[in-house]
């Protein structure tokens, strides 16, 4: 193998006795060929359902009761009203929009993955980018509840929308809510058009191996007959390149607009134009935790890791440090820019946040998201597992506070101190908010169990067998595709009898 060769575009040690100048492949194992990737992301989504991976079973027993209570919580919201919150005047915004830009920026990671990190030919993606895009399908799911229902009179929400009307009622364009609404919208159906789109090579794949009448159905349909020919590969590639060019621009504009909801406004500590490329970053750094806190499980638990490898999360671990001290750098620049602007309104609105009613917070969201993921400047604890799990969950914990307390202290502490409030979450909040992450993980543990987790087609084109220098390096008697074969498809000629 030379370093050309794709599968080797990602970093580490070579191997003992491999050319120091090649880096490891993407898919580890000497036996590896297409058959091997193709039945071992397969049989996942094959097992009968008796046979289930308990733990499978645990996570979506427990998800479905957090789903159940968050159903029981809405009604309860409705039928009583918003008072069941802890929002008060002057702290109008509370949990419900706190959750909302979180659930959003949780989504982030997976353009990047898919759309970015495709054009500018990352090939380590291969092995995550699935599961990336399928996870920012369901937090937009979640985000998109909570405008909804924090409107109060959820039976008119279509007034959001620019619909004709007998009472001649028109949005106000120049509100940023009203923004929210297009660019979440637009993203949520780009999202789900590129994640779908990818899935049909692999669609087919799952309808080919089906081995009873109801599988091969549904996967049939979802496949919209894909056979694998030529023609099919060519419209598929140019439509795939097409809609990462889409997608790229929304990595940034959707959490820009996310954040003129606060930028716009004259409240202290909101008014200030660093907020777009601020919530960008943050978004990808929350997006790439919430990544590794599902996929190294994922992993573990369904026999993945020789596609999804240690290379993987070490690359993950050096982004998410990279993006913590992206973050670290504006909340610097935020107290700098208010001592530097000398508008006492400002000032007193960061001072506040550090040292004031909820100086608790900060150092929490401080120390989540700049001072613990510092510790992956050690190649040795990007590689324990242990220690990633932990660091991405309190990364996700820390964005949660961010957003806390970007809303909260802002709007508790005005221009006015006879307006001054303090926000106290009730029950209510708080269960609300745990079950949004049963929406989420319940989505996400049927996509898991019945769709391809990993992009079966992708893995394939950065194979070594996908290239004829491939061969001599990883030793496999499958060095070349068949003729007539894409090497990215299970559905069209067969590249051995095991792939049949």
């Amino acid at each position: 193998m030379t370093t050309t060769d794709p599968s080797a575009s990602f970093g580490g040690k070579p191997l003992k006795g491999q050319d120091p100048r090649v880096r490891p492949a993407l898919v580890e194992g000497e036996n590896e060929s297409f058959a091997t990737v193709t039945e071992a992301v397969a049989k996942v989504s094959e097992v009968p359902v008796p046979s289930t991976n308990k733990a499978w079973i645990v996570g979506f027993a427990i998800s479905l009761s957090l789903l159940g209570m968050l159903g029981l919580l809405l009604v309860h919201l409705i039928t009583t009203g918003v008072g069941v919150w802890g929002n008060n005047n002057p702290v109008y915004w509370g949990w419900p929009i706190v959750n909302f830009v979180f659930w959003v920026g949780i989504g982030h990671a997976g353009t990047l993955i898919s759309a970015v990190l495709f054009l500018t030919r990352q090939n380590w993606r291969t092995g995550v980018n699935r599961a990336a895009e399928a996870m920012t399908i369901f937090a937009v799911v979640c985000a998109g509840m909570f405008p909804g229902v924090h409107i109060g009179r959820v039976w008119v929400a279509y007034w959001l929308f620019p619909l004709p009307n007998q009472m001649e009622m028109w949005p106000n364009f120049r509100s940023p809510l009203l923004w929210d609404v297009f660019a979440v919208s637009t993203y949520a159906s780009v999202s789900l058009l590129f994640w779908y789109m990818g899935m049909i090579p692999d669609l087919a794949t799952l309808r080919d191996r089906a081995v009873n009448t109801p599988r091969k159905i549904a996967y049939g349909i979802a496949a919209l007959g894909w056979s694998g020919s030529s023609r099919h590969w060519h419209r598929y590639e140019r439509a795939y390149l097409l809609l990462a060019a889409l997608a790229t621009p929304l990595v940034l504009s959707v959490h820009s607009v996310v954040s003129f909801d606060f930028a716009v406004s004259q409240v202290p500590g909101w008014h200030t134009t660093i907020f777009p490329p601020y919530f960008v970053a943050g978004a990808i750094f929350s997006g790439f935790a919430m990544v590794l806190t599902l996929m190294v499980p994922a992993r573990q638990f369904f026999g993945l890791k020789h596609i999804i490898t240690m290379n993987h999360i070490d690359v993950m671990c050096r982004i998410l440090m990279a993006t913590g001290m992206l973050v670290g750098y504006a909340y610097a620049i935020e107290f700098f820019i208010a001592w530097y602007g000398g508008v006492q309104y400002e000032t007193f609105a960061f001072v506040n946040r550090a040292f004031g009613n909820y100086w608790w917070a900060y150092w929490i969201m401080v120390s989540c998201n700049v001072i613990f993921p510092q510790i992956f400047w050690s190649k040795k604890l990007r590689r324990n597992l242990w220690v990633v799990m932990l660091v991405s969950i309190t990364t996700n914990i820390g964005m949660w506070f961010e957003r806390f307390v970007i809303t909260v202290t802002s709007l508790s502490r005005d221009f006015v101190p006879s307006s001054w409030g303090y926000f106290s979450p009730t029950w209510v909040d708080m269960c609300m908010f745990l079950g949004s992450f049963g929406l989420f993980f319940t989505l996400f543990l049927l996509f898991l169990r019945f769709l391809p987790t990993v992009a079966i087609a992708e893995v394939k084109t950065v194979m070594p067998q996908a290239h004829a220098h491939g061969h001599d390096s990883h030793g496999s008697s499958d060095s070349h595709a068949p003729s007539g074969a894409p090497i990215g498809g299970g559905s069209a000629a067969p590249a051995s009898k095991q792939d049949a």
